[in-house]
């Protein structure tokens, strides 16, 4: 994980001001790859004090824009957020209990970037997603519902997480 002097030199090389809001969102995105927005905000308030739910959106907004993060979306799930950025890599999501994992891609120089017909587009990104159910969801009921390890994580962050 990033120290906090690692957060600040990478918002500045990213051309944005150092702000405290900033270098916390980007911080909690490094600790809880894929939650959501509401799940950022509550671990940005734990951890950093007061932060309005406007400010979370535009620190989002700004530092997906300068590639920072990476915003994704499967279908049925609220936008979620990651810091593994500029790779190509995709992701298999549980069709139970909505957990989100990274996976690499498939074979070789990022072949998913090859179209059978790209219309005449410069193709530079793919989105895939998988689908299926996750080793928990696949053992029982019982493996589905675990504990949070403190009173502060919410299972939104537990399933965010790779």
């Amino acid at each position: 994980m990033p120290t906090a002097s690692d957060l600040e030199r990478m918002v500045r090389e990213a051309g944005l001001r150092v702000t405290r809001p900033r270098t916390a969102v980007l911080s909690a995105v490094h600790d809880h790859p894929h939650a959501d927005t509401d799940s950022i905000i509550g671990v940005v308030r734990r951890d950093y004090g007061e932060v309005s739910h406007q400010a979370v959106y535009d620190v989002l907004r700004a530092l997906t824009a300068t590639g920072l993060v990476r915003r994704i979306q499967p279908t049925g799930s609220p936008a979620r957020y990651e810091a593994r950025v500029g790779d190509n890599h995709h992701h298999v999501v549980c069709r139970s209990c909505g957990a989100i994992v990274d996976v690499d891609c498939a074979v070789g120089e990022a072949p998913c970037l090859t179209a059978s017909d790209a219309a005449g587009f410069t193709v530079d990104e793919a989105e895939v997603i998988y689908w299926g159910r996750c080793p928990q969801c696949i053992a029982g009921p019982e493996a589905t519902s675990p504990s949070p390890t403190s009173p502060s994580e919410t299972p939104e962050i537990r399933r965010g997480q790779s």
